[in-house]
């Protein structure tokens, strides 16, 4: 069961909307590579241990927000977070400012698709690791 953090918010359908929106505006499939998935699963573990943060208490939002980091990597070739609506991915992927780990989150562990929590975030689970099986059930069962 998926603890309700005090001042809860739909947060998982506001994320997996905000990813979804996203990689449904191309005309490209909608699943990354599973190239591109294990190298984002891998970078988010790593970070993750690297940096004291820890993934969403709902797994769910950490699968939705891998799978979107992965798909803009096959698209655009970088990590550009897929919590964010663009005018212009490309330029956007070459500014570099929302490739993951993003700037803000570099400079302030502050995390806007709630991949990367600080220990003192009402949303933080307590795992820095998730598996492609976990990634791919959820995406596949979310994208249907």
């Amino acid at each position: 069961m998926v603890k309700q953090p005090r001042g809860c918010f739909n947060y998982r359908s506001t994320i997996q909307e905000l990813v979804l929106e996203s990689l449904m505006n191309t005309s490209a499939p909608q699943q990354a590579t599973m190239k591109s998935l294990e190298a984002m699963r891998k970078f988010s573990e790593t970070y993750a241990k690297r940096t004291g943060t820890y993934f969403c208490v709902d797994p769910g939002v950490t699968a939705v927000v891998i799978e979107g980091l992965a798909k803009h990597k096959d698209d655009l070739g970088a990590p550009l977070c897929p919590c964010r609506h663009y005018e212009d991915k490309e330029a956007e992927a070459a500014a570099a400012y929302w490739n993951c780990p993003c700037v803000p989150m570099r400079e302030r562990k502050e995390c806007h698709c709630m991949l990367f929590l600080t220990e003192d975030n009402d949303f933080a689970g307590d795992k820095q690791v998730i598996s492609i099986e976990d990634i791919r059930s959820t995406t596949d069962s979310v994208s249907a």
